[in-house]
């Protein structure tokens, strides 16, 4: 059994028409309950719900600071190649996108490194466009190699592996895993996956699970919000992650809310995803999934994150880079714009300011 036998159970259902069912009443009912089911679970992305943000953000703050304390994760992601053979519509790394492509070498990696670890960090997010021919786990190992000197928590972005391909991973010093979905319709995957290995959506879809059996201590999904209407791709998110929490007790499981931003190209989203709506979605994953850790990436403005923190956000980017080498080397095209551009200093003097501790290490490899 995988996580693809829960979504079959839903996929043929009418989500808009459900949604349309939803009452105050029922919004009320849910409010009332210390856990929540799937059901619950829908009828918080329903239209009636939005309504009752200021009573769903309430009981989402408790249930944060009950479980996470007053707490914030920072972290940085590093980009280290942008080669890709996908043809992803949505995507700047998309292979038939016409720009100068890169990929550091480890005397680079190092130079990042020591720029990333002046500014603080602790956690590092290590990404790579999907090419298996331009960043191959040989050469993974060997970034890893570098950067574990630097960074006591590694995790990786990366194109989808195999369960022991994990495994080697981790020997070499990765403890975290990031994948996302970026649609669970599968039809609209079909479509905005044109070409490339990308295109199998059942490999990516179990590719959290292997790396949950691999032994990663945790674990970060999500779909990229924009490609098909918010409440299914939320539900399905929601469901996964809680496939996983339930499956996989010793892995820490999160969720990114990621709203698709300008990149080179011309794609535009299929589904408009407002502010309101993004606050909707985490309120309801925070208190369908009181334990999972909700990721804010700079994606987002910075008016919009600092709002945002007391309604259940556990970790944040800070002073990111989407370009490959882009701390310590002015490198090429980026994956996509940032918004919010704050340094890490400024992320940290907001925190303190709001009564959160940033956190810059939660974990020590031995």
């Amino acid at each position: 059994m995988s996580y693809y036998d829960t979504y079959s159970k839903f996929k043929d259902v009418n989500f808009s028409d459900y949604l349309k069912q939803i009452t105050a009443q029922d919004v009320t009912k849910v409010l009332t309950k210390d856990n929540l089911d799937q059901q619950d679970f829908l009828t918080l992305l329903a239209p009636a719900a939005s309504n009752f943000l200021e009573e769903l953000a309430q009981k989402a703050h408790e249930l944060t600071i009950q479980h996470f304390g007053r707490t914030i994760s920072l972290y940085a992601p590093l980009y280290v190649s942008d080669y890709c053979v996908n043809q992803c519509s949505y995507c700047g790394f998309n292979v038939t996108n016409d720009f100068q492509r890169s990929k550091l070498d480890l005397s680079e990696v190092e130079k990042e490194a020591q720029a990333i670890a002046k500014k603080g960090f602790k956690n590092l997010l290590i990404l790579t466009g999907e090419s298996r021919t331009h960043a191959p786990i040989s050469y993974l190992k060997e970034v890893i190699k570098v950067l574990k000197d630097y960074f006591p928590s590694l995790t990786i972005e990366i194109y989808p592996l195999e369960t022991e391909e994990y495994k080697e991973l981790i020997a070499a010093g990765i403890d975290g895993l990031t994948i996302y979905q970026e649609v669970y319709d599968e039809e609209i995957y079909d479509q905005v996956h044109v070409k490339g290995p990308k295109k199998n959506y059942q490999f990516r879809l179990n590719a959290p699970e292997r790396g949950c059996q691999a032994g990663m201590r945790k674990v970060n999904i999500g779909a990229l919000l924009g490609l098909n209407n918010w409440q299914e791709e939320t539900f399905w998110t929601g469901l996964h992650a809680q496939y996983l929490q339930n499956k996989y007790l010793e892995t820490e499981i999160n969720i990114s809310v990621p709203r698709l931003r300008p990149h080179i190209g011309s794609y535009q989203p299929n589904s408009i995803v407002e502010n309101k709506d993004l606050v909707q979605i985490m309120l309801a994953y925070r208190l369908f999934l009181p334990r999972i850790g909700l990721n804010l990436s700079t994606r987002e403005s910075a008016q919009l994150r600092d709002n945002l923190i007391p309604l259940g956000v556990t970790k944040l980017s800070a002073e990111s880079s989407t370009a490959v080498g882009g701390y310590a080397h002015d490198k090429d095209e980026k994956q996509f714009d940032i918004s919010d551009d704050r340094t890490v200093d400024e992320v940290k003097k907001m925190l303190i300011k709001k009564g959160y501790q940033p956190v810059f290490k939660c974990w020590h490899r031995i």
